[in-house]
This record gives structure tokens, sequence and C-alpha cells, in this order.
């Protein structure tokens, strides 16, 4: 049985689902701006509307936010490897991330959940999501009032 689309996304979109009160994770959203020069990946917090509808879709909680999660053309991907798909979008030297994927998950993984589970001890945190400028307001997901 095949999965339904990913809500708020139309076919072939990609989204990268962020902590929107952790400090780490906004830098990681800005630099995904930064560097996704084509805009190709699409942002969502994990604590909005879209992102909730998003986490439901690939049966992940939501309430407890430890990991970064992509969702590219329905597929999903979490951790290290969220990390290391949006990194295909983004521009040379970036793109010799690729060659990270030679290390096995669980390593990967393994250092992955060390910074995660300590990001708002060692970058700090907001007391509510950032609210994105009306410049890149375009970039975040949207829900859709048709």
């Amino acid at each position: 049985m095949a999965r339904e689309a990913p809500p708020y996304l139309y076919p072939g979109e990609r989204v990268v689902l962020y902590d929107g009160v952790c400090k780490l994770c906004n830098r990681w959203a800005n630099f995904v701006m930064q560097h996704d020069v084509e805009q190709l990946i699409k942002l969502a917090t994990v604590q909005s509307e879209e992102g909730q509808a998003l986490l439901a879709w690939a049966e992940l909680p939501l309430d407890h936010f430890d990991t970064m999660v992509m969702i590219d053309h329905d597929r999903l991907y979490v951790r290290s490897s969220a990390f290391l798909q949006a990194a295909r979008y983004f521009p040379w030297p970036w793109q010799a991330l690729k060659y990270l994927r030679r290390v096995p998950v669980p390593v990967r993984d393994w250092l992955y959940d060390k910074v995660a589970r300590n990001r708002y001890r060692w970058f700090g945190r907001y007391d509510a999501c950032i609210v994105p400028s009306a410049d890149h307001d375009r970039r975040f997901v949207k829900a859709r009032h048709d």
C-alpha cells in the first residue's frame, strides 16, 4: 500500500523540518536558505501547524523534537541522513559532504544524537519560534486554504 503524499507539499517538493526554538537549528535553517541558491528546499518548524502535520505523516513524535527531518520527493530522511540529503542541494564545496555517506549510519547518528541531546545547553534556545523575515517567508511551507 502506497503512502499518501505529504501534506502541504506539491509533488516533487522537499522540506527540512527543524526545532524552531533551538538556536543551532535556526542557524541551520539560515544556512539552508543561504546555500540552497536554487531555493529547492522549503522549511518548516516542528512546532508549526505544517510541521506538526508533516511529523504526523512521517509517524514521528509530535511533542519530542530530537531530530532533523527531511522529506524529499515523498522519501523520509532523519538525523544525519537528513543533513546529508539537504547538502546535496548546495553548491560546491558543500556537495563534498556526500562523502560522509560512506561513514556507517550508526556512527554518523551517534555523533548527531550527541549534538542533538546537548543543543540547548551548548547553543541555547529561544522562548518562542523565530518568525521568518518577509524576504524569507516564501521559503517556508504554508498551509493552503483553497
